[in-house]
């Protein structure tokens, strides 16, 4: 199993809350991506495609001795939307063995991302039940326990048995992820640079032609960082709890 990563971002949201690459931020002493390749490594994941874009040589130089095999590819045109930086690690994608998706900006307990790795589902979203409603959320909807939607915004009128917030990490099958991969090509052949991943993903989620399934996560902790508000939550709330779910 291979992983890829998006970590091209500038981090606007942080405002002036630091002048860094958000996968550098540091927590307990450890960054972001010094926890992220730890855990992939401990779970016998084989490389890491990591998309770089701001800041790149701060990033490519912390990954210099990481444990395990790690290639960085620059998103030249980082602050554009996302799905151009995970166009941009498409080939990574479209291999020949399951891919993990990833998020940099999450802070999690190790035992999340091993309940995704191990899932008996090939193509497997993490659902956190136990989120609080808002705009902000990328919202995952079931019904009958299928995934019928994956966005921010759902429609009012549409019925699901149980939703949740994506935590950002996913599993794929290899033609789930070729799929994928062409895509973050339509988009780009389109002009729609300006686009999250999740729409390419969510084109998956509509079109149905793949099974795609779930694991949920709650009450394992975790939080992506976008505010400064999450730094500080991260700290004092997000981070002692992790030592209780290793």
């Amino acid at each position: 199993m291979r992983a890829v990563m998006l970590a091209a971002g500038v981090g606007n949201r942080l405002g002036t809350a630091t002048d860094t690459p958000k996968s550098l931020l540091s927590f307990g002493g450890r960054t972001l991506l010094q926890r992220h390749l730890e855990n992939l490594a401990s779970l016998g994941v084989t490389s890491l495609t990591l998309c770089v874009g701001y800041r790149a040589d701060l990033v490519e130089a912390h990954v210099e001795n990481a444990p395990l095999p790690v290639r960085c590819v620059r998103n030249a045109d980082y602050r554009r939307g996302s799905v151009l930086s995970l166009w941009t690690v498409r080939n990574a994608l479209a291999c020949d063995d399951d891919a993990l998706l990833m998020d940099a900006d999450v802070l999690y307990a190790p035992a999340l991302l091993s309940r995704l790795v191990r899932s008996r589902y090939a193509n497997c979203f993490l659902l956190d039940e136990a989120f609080v409603p808002g705009d902000e959320p990328v919202k995952i909807c079931v019904a009958e326990g299928r995934i019928i939607e994956f966005r921010k915004r759902i429609a009012p009128d549409l019925r699901y048995d149980l939703w949740g917030e994506s935590v950002g990490f996913f599993k794929f099958a290899p033609d789930c992820a070729r799929a994928l991969a062409a895509r973050c090509e339509t988009y780009v052949e389109a002009g729609r640079l300006d686009e999250p991943y999740e729409e390419a993903i969510r084109d998956l989620v509509v079109e149905g032609r793949y099974p795609l399934a779930f694991e949920m996560v709650a009450p394992l902790p975790w939080l992506e960082i976008d505010f400064p508000e999450d730094l500080v939550r991260a700290r004092e709330t997000i981070l002692p709890q992790l030592d209780q779910y290793p």
